[in-house]
């Protein structure tokens, strides 16, 4: 059987799209390689990101990487997809010829194509509802649309993958019946922004909607939006995160910034008032709800003001999750046009000013659960631990809980009661109580 391997990198709808093509080649007669396989495949498959520098670097070296492999016979094809392939596909070519082909994001079917060849492909069909998953059986991602119409102003992602586009609410509700019954627990719909969902073919924000009837599917056990822009949150959707016991309390809102000439200047279509009238409203109405943001620093028009603006609210606000960003000038973008005023040195050091306020909340936070007891999904064995998550974070961005692998065998995606008995600033430590 001819051998694959497949390296994605990037955010979780690159993790999809990545998913449907495997679907539609490992029927084919095709094997796939462990990513940490010592073999080398007969083609190499790289989904890029594109999204800021550092992740247009990461891709830039993969291929590198993979071209020199390819130099030395030890892969027949190498094929590129993905966001950087979209942007960059044809100056790349010409640049790194070793690169049989160059996908966007948009081609799934051409990607199919090229690995297992045009009459199979076509014999077999494409049906974008179809994956073969690359997380945990446990857990999914479920990408309810593509593009976004929002204009940031330091956002290449409309450049990249065009306007929003809502998929139809049936295909997603089969989609994720299918994956239900194949053991996923944990559905995470993913988008630009999961609450535009349905404004281009319903005509109304529907995200509500499409919870709703998620809800109802038999095994599903836990429901997670990623994420949640902060402008024109839908009401339906807060009276829901009350009600639905599926729907995890999980307010994963990017905010960017919070000094409103900031704002402005992102073409973020908010201000400071409204933020935080937003995220009073929802800590009010959601007093368990944890809350995840990132933030960019070092944007053109920051001064020293609104950075010391920044750390305040972060201070004030306390998230449970943070991230943050260094600006990087994405050309095509209206802030691009801006002169690029912050030093690269200095918005690193901003960045690491507000990593380390959050670190000093993040551990305060998470001494805090010390001593209750959270329902935990196990999601993989490491070492001497077992490693899983509360209901109140999500896979590879958020914290974890371990558990010591000698109380005990715990199924991987199983569920159970564990009591906190030590904390860290990224990381708990549990006892099982029992199942669950």
């Amino acid at each position: 059987m001819a051998t694959l391997k497949l390296i994605s990198l990037g955010c979780s709808k690159n993790t999809v799209d990545s998913e449907v093509v495997l679907a539609h080649v490992l029927p084919a007669q095709w094997t796939l390689l462990p990513t940490d396989s010592a073999k080398h495949p007969d083609v190499l498959l790289i989904n890029t990101c594109g999204f800021i520098g550092d992740a247009k670097q990461e891709s830039i070296d993969m291929i590198l990487r993979a071209c020199m492999l390819k130099s030395k016979r030890r892969i027949q094809k190498l094929y590129v997809m993905g966001c950087l392939a979209q942007r960059y596909g044809q100056e790349l070519a010409a640049e790194i010829p070793e690169v049989d082909a160059w996908f966007g994001v948009r081609e799934p079917e051409k990607v199919i194509a090229a690995i297992v060849g045009e009459d199979v492909a076509a014999a077999e069909g494409f049906n974008p509802e179809r994956r073969t998953l690359t997380t945990p059986a446990h857990y999914a991602y479920l990408k309810i649309s593509e593009g976004c119409d929002r204009q940031c102003a330091f956002c290449a992602i409309p450049l990249i993958r065009g306007k929003h586009v809502s998929r139809p609410m049936e295909s997603l509700l089969k989609e994720a019946e299918d994956l239900a019954r194949q053991g996923v627990k944990e559905l995470i719909l993913v988008a630009q922004d999961v609450t535009y969902y349905g404004l281009d073919i319903y005509g109304k924000q529907r995200i509500a909607d499409l919870v709703r009837a998620l809800a109802r599917i038999e095994g599903l056990r836990w429901i997670r939006l990623q994420y949640l822009y902060p402008h024109s949150f839908p009401e339906d959707l807060l009276d829901l995160m009350r009600t639905e016991p599926k729907l995890c309390a999980y307010i994963d809102i990017p905010l960017q910034h919070i000094a409103t000439s900031v704002l402005h200047d992102m073409q973020r279509a908010t201000d400071r008032e409204k933020t935080t009238a937003l995220l009073h409203k929802l800590k009010a109405a959601l007093p368990d709800a944890v809350f995840r943001t990132t933030l960019i620093v070092g944007f053109p028009t920051e001064t020293e003001a609104a950075f010391a603006e920044l750390k305040a609210f972060v201070t004030e606000f306390r998230f449970d999750r943070l991230g943050v960003f260094t600006y990087s000038e994405e050309e095509g973008t209206p802030a691009a046009a801006l002169p690029d005023a912050v030093p690269a040195e200095e918005k690193e050091r901003r960045a690491d000013e507000i990593m380390r306020l959050q670190e000093t909340i993040s551990l305060s936070l998470n001494e805090a659960r010390v001593g209750k007891v959270f329902e935990v999904v196990i999601d993989r064995e490491e070492g001497d631990y077992y490693i899983g998550r509360t209901r109140y974070d999500s896979p590879e961005v958020d914290d974890e809980v371990l558990v010591l692998r000698e109380e005990g065998k715990l199924q991987i995606g199983g569920f159970y009661q564990v009591r906190i008995t030590e904390a860290e600033v990224h990381d708990l430590y549990g006892q099982v109580e029992k199942a669950c």
